[in-house]
């Protein structure tokens, strides 16, 4: 066996150490790239695996909008036959997971022609891509759902689907999961529900009357028994005589404080949100102690029924030195006096007045202001999704009357808790926040959310009365999935 010289073994280690400097910085580099780009485009699912991979490979993510855009051209390896077919396909997914929904094409006299509009021929809406009719401002504003909703429904039939929108319209109603009913119910009762000298009844009981004949009239309303209609009155006073003539519908409203349970209750109806009136605070840089004001209410003070509460609160509380409860309205620069108090103060109270629930909630949830709630029979917006108790107090109307109970439970409050609170206020007034064109979770994508969420409820009751679809009853009684309840008179 040959013997390693010194020289020969030098030689190896020099080959061995080359071979060490040069292969490292390889390694290195190449290391790198794998960490990079894995970093810059991470994806669950691995697309090449896909069987439209060169699709997928051109396609962006949903833009802020939700909606798909091209990053760059199809290569010329696929077609344009291909990539419509793929377009469509991600197309019908997107309506796929949709609220489906049917609306009827009223005349204009029930929605928009309220507001003035004029028809033009025989179309039924006006075209939301030229102009869009005004509502009111002021308080008309605030029971103004009719309007969002509407013209979300119009919208829909015009822009691409996008998986931030809830509801899509649909014109073949046994494709609906439900059939919407757009009578501006809330805007007749504010605007026609004086009887003119002229006439023997108010414009709105003659189009109230004039609906439930249009309803009943109509083969969606008879398939169902109007079980899967949406029919709107935010107005406490809105659809006051037609509401017992098509109580079997799905009502959305602003509480339950003028109906009997027989008509409209929390598992068949849906409550939305006010619209709030005053301005919402931009920028919301305060503090618990740039606030100077611990306590703020302003409104009516002598109320009826269940709004009795506020003048005994009035006279429990007007005298405590950081306490603003005085009397106001929308008059003589109201709305504006209202903001400015509601945005220097902590907390906002909500009392109960003529009926349970009012805007004044949603004015403070858009200042930033905790609300107080002193209300027992009130039923708030989205609560099955959303726990108030995070950014609200709620006080019992029995205690909110004892003696310095009200004042000492919010002096109580400190600043931590309170800037918690503030906090989560600014996280959820999107969900209140009415707009055109709705953006994703605000309050008219919330509203349909709610909806969505009774549809399965609805489904039960339709499969239910068909029970016996193939064998009438011979004693001629009523389907009781759809009677009366007896108390009901």
């Amino acid at each position: 066996m040959a013997e390693r010289t010194p020289s020969s073994f030098g030689t190896i280690c020099k080959k061995s150490l080359f071979c060490l400097f040069t292969v490292a910085p390889i390694l290195f580099i190449v290391s790198w790239f794998f960490v990079l780009r894995s970093a810059s485009h991470p994806r669950v699912i691995d697309q090449t695996l896909l069987p439209n991979a060169k699709l997928f490979a051109m396609i962006d993510n949903l833009d802020s909008q939700g909606q798909h855009q091209y990053k760059t051209k199809l290569s010329s390896s696929i077609t344009r036959e291909e990539a419509e077919v793929s377009r469509r396909n991600i197309v019908a997914d997107c309506n796929a997971s949709k609220l489906k929904v049917f609306m009827y094409d009223l005349s204009p006299e029930f929605h928009f022609g309220l507001l003035g509009w004029k028809p033009e021929g025989s179309s039924f809406w006006p075209d939301i891509g030229k102009k869009i009719p005004a509502y009111p401002g002021g308080l008309n504003l605030q029971h103004s759902i009719e309007y969002w909703l509407t013209l979300d429904l119009l919208l829909s039939e015009v822009v691409r689907p996008s998986p931030d929108r809830i509801a899509m319209r649909v014109r073949n109603s046994s494709e609906a999961d439900i059939i919407f009913v757009p009578f501006f119910s809330s805007l007749c009762y504010n605007r026609f529900a004086k009887v003119k000298p002229q006439e023997k009844r108010s414009r709105d009981k003659l189009l109230q009357d004039k609906l439930v004949k249009y309803l009943e009239s109509q083969e969606e309303w008879k398939r169902s028994r109007g079980v899967d209609h949406v029919i709107m009155a935010h107005h406490p006073n809105s659809m006051f005589d037609a509401r017992n003539q098509l109580w079997t519908a799905m009502f959305i409203l602003s509480d339950f404080g003028r109906y009997p349970p027989n008509i409209a209750n929390v598992q068949k109806d849906v409550i939305a949100p006010y619209k709030h009136v005053i301005k919402p605070f931009v920028n919301d840089t305060s503090t618990f102690d740039s606030r100077p004001t611990l306590l703020y209410f302003q409104g009516a003070i002598y109320r009826k029924d269940g709004g009795l509460i506020r003048q005994e609160l009035f006279y429990l509380l007007k005298d405590e030195k950081d306490v603003h409860f005085t009397f106001g309205s929308v008059q003589r620069d109201g709305i504006n006096k209202a903001s400015q108090g509601m945005h220097s103060s902590k907390f906002c109270l909500n009392i109960a007045g003529d009926t349970p629930s009012s805007n004044r909630l949603f004015d403070a949830i858009a200042s930033h202001c905790v609300p107080v709630i002193i209300s027992d029979e009130i039923e708030l917006p989205y609560e099955d999704v959303l726990d108030y108790s995070e950014f609200c107090i709620f006080v019992r109307n029995s205690d909110a009357v004892k003696q310095n109970f009200l004042i000492n439970l919010i002096r109580g409050i400190g600043r931590d808790e309170w800037t918690r609170m503030w906090k989560k206020l600014q996280e959820v007034e999107k969900f209140f926040d009415f707009r055109f064109p709705s953006k994703e979770d605000d309050a008219v994508q919330m509203i349909w959310q709610s909806v969505a969420r009774k549809v399965p409820s609805v489904r039960l009751k339709l499969h239910h009365s068909r029970r016996y679809s193939r064998t009438p009853d011979s004693s001629g009684e009523k389907d009781r999935s759809f009677l009366v309840p007896s108390n009901f008179w």
